[in-house]
């Protein structure tokens, strides 16, 4: 059975678990290397960026991480868990690094403070209809790398036409919370992408 883990030290660890148990996949809370060894793929969560950074260090769990990453372990990474994965941030602190992986640069905070939330609707290629989505202090997308496909973008408002979900191989990253939605389409799109079909 697929074995997916949830980066545990911070952000929507419970809400990912139920998802990925919605969509049939045995989910892990995992917080250490000996745990992270254990699964084939991993989501990273929503959460805050720069406190996500420095407690994967604290738990030696960084390296590995990164190692897993660069080695072709599938990753789903979703609001803070975008920036995680992102080749290049802009916004951030001087001292924050990424495990990288994904030829993206996202910028922080890009839709504003938590006051500025908010949902919409997306379209989607891979999903037969709009998928509502949450935004909370949510980061974009402001380029991708040649082989790196825009999934979705923003359809209205001020924000239009910014992109918000990406895909490069067995990477998968959202600026929204997939997980506050009761929606598990995404989680199993990314079930089925780290089962290779």
């Amino acid at each position: 059975m697929t074995v997916i883990g949830v980066f545990a030290l911070q952000g929507n660890v419970r809400e990912h678990l139920a998802m990925l148990a919605q969509v049939g996949v045995e989910g892990r809370a995992v917080r250490r290397p000996s745990e992270l060894a254990e699964v084939d793929a991993m989501v990273l969560p929503g959460g805050e960026s720069t406190t996500m950074d420095k407690l994967a260090r604290a738990f030696e769990l960084f390296e590995p991480l990164q190692k897993r990453i660069a080695d072709g372990m599938p990753v789903f990474g979703t609001c803070a868990g975008m920036i995680m994965l992102a080749n290049e941030i802009t916004g951030g602190t001087a001292d924050q690094e990424t495990l990288g992986g994904l030829d993206v640069t996202v910028r922080r905070n890009a839709f504003g403070r938590q006051v500025d939330s908010f949902e919409a609707d997306l379209e989607f290629a891979a999903l037969d209809s709009p998928y509502h989505a949450v935004f909370i202090r949510a980061p974009w997308v402001e380029r991708v790398g040649r082989d790196v496909e825009v999934l979705s973008t923003v359809r209205s408002g001020p924000a239009t036409g910014r992109i918000v979900a990406v895909r490069h191989d067995r990477l998968l990253a959202t600026s929204f919370h997939p997980e506050m939605t009761g929606d598990a389409r995404l989680h199993g799109y990314f079930a089925e992408l780290v089962r290779g079909r």
